[in-house]
């Protein structure tokens, strides 16, 4: 149930990225709802494979790469899907961003 509960969260998080920024489309929720689905899968199966593959430059930028990483992941979703648009690598560092701290605020309302 709660897994439903985060899903659904992430899913608002989107839109509330969306709304905030122009560069980044949402075409409803329930393209939300495939946009989160697709972008949980893809940081639990995909990133880690990313991650001990440029180990070495994320080391020598001090971790910063990791936020390179993240964008191109949500940049990936946004070309992939038809109702999620990311409008350039620019738009996906700062959705990316966005999209982990408003996620991450209302994932705290469920430990509350």
């Amino acid at each position: 149930m709660e897994l439903l509960l985060v899903w659904i969260l992430n899913a608002v998080a989107l839109l509330i990225v969306a709304y905030i920024l122009p560069g980044i489309t949402v075409a409803s929720f329930g393209s939300a709802l495939i946009a989160a689905l697709v972008l949980g899968l893809l940081n639990t199966l995909v990133k880690p494979v990313l991650i001990l593959l440029t180990l070495p430059i994320t080391i020598i930028t001090l971790g910063l790469f990791l936020l390179v990483l993240n964008a191109l992941v949500f940049w990936f979703a946004g070309s992939v899907l038809k109702g999620f648009q990311v409008n350039g690598f620019w738009w996906a560092v700062l959705g990316a961003l966005v999209y982990s701290i408003v996620s991450g605020l209302l994932s705290r309302l469920l430990t509350s």
